[in-house]
């Protein structure tokens, strides 16, 4: 297996990052998460968009993004494989110990590993702990990814697959790493950005193929909901089973059945929508 770091595709057993790096001490950093079927990225324009927008966010430096697409090509080529999970990750570099940044340069790491397709449904549980919908990095892609880490070891325990979170004022965000689709009355909804959700790429296609509303939400919503579906990179749509002790019936239901069958249509005819 090889990967992309800092200009040059490397042997996984001698690449290295220094241990001074800001991703690593203080979590300054972002990544994107890239679907790739058969050797070949899906909606990478759309994922380095949103890269580019997350280093703003921060205050990195603008990633060169014809480095990333050769990184993307070349690591793909490297390791052949029909459903991969692409990862492109940049820092803020070395740095000191503490959180200012030092004068180095931004680390690019590029890498790939296999997955498989996810069940058509899933449960998941709802948690305590709340999205800061007014934070510093709302809706950035950050590396400082410890709250997600948490969250989902609970839905583990509890033998869900993903944890929703509300946000400060009690309205419905998202997952740790999915958006959140609710069907009430036959019509198909989505937290708005302003709820501090992640502005998903699977989320945003979803919004323009289907005709999915954008709603403020509680998140009690989840109780009565007809339908729940979530949505993601790799799980592009997955129907919801269970929410905490709520079995859902007769999953996946039409809407989202019908959610379903036009995304995976709409991705085949199109890999960079």
């Amino acid at each position: 297996m090889k990967l992309w770091l800092d200009g040059a595709l490397r042997d996984i057993e001698s690449a290295r990052v220094s241990v001074f790096d800001h991703g690593l001490t203080v979590g300054d950093g972002i990544f994107e998460t890239v679907k790739a079927v058969d050797g070949r990225p899906f909606a990478l324009t759309r994922h380095l968009d949103r890269l580019t927008r997350s280093a703003r966010g921060l205050g990195l430096p603008d990633p060169d993004l014809d480095e990333v697409r050769r990184a993307c090509t070349a690591v793909l080529d490297a390791s052949p494989m029909a459903l991969g999970r692409l990862r492109i990750t940049y820092t803020g570099g070395h740095g000191p110990l503490g959180s200012d940044r030092g004068e180095h340069g931004p680390t690019l790491i590029v890498a790939v590993g296999e997955t498989a397709r996810r069940p058509d449904s899933t449960a998941v549980i709802t948690v305590p702990w709340t999205r800061n919908e007014r934070g510093a990095v709302t809706g950035l892609k950050t590396t400082s990814y410890a709250e997600n880490v948490v969250a989902l070891a609970r839905a583990r325990e509890q033998g869900a697959s993903e944890a929703l979170f509300g946000n400060t004022v009690g309205r419905l965000c998202e997952g740790t790493g999915s958006n959140v689709f609710v069907v009430l009355d036959g019509e198909l909804h989505t937290p708005p950005l302003a709820s501090g959700c992640l502005a998903g790429i699977t989320r945003a296609l979803v919004v323009e193929w289907t005709g999915a509303k954008e709603t403020d939400l509680p998140l009690d919503v989840l109780e009565g909901a007809d339908e729940i579906f979530l949505t993601s990179t790799l799980r592009d749509v997955q129907a919801v089973g269970r929410v905490d002790d709520r079995q859902l019936p007769g999953v996946p239901g039409s809407v989202t059945a019908k959610a379903m069958r036009i995304f995976d249509e709409r991705a085949g005819d199109d890999l960079d929508p």
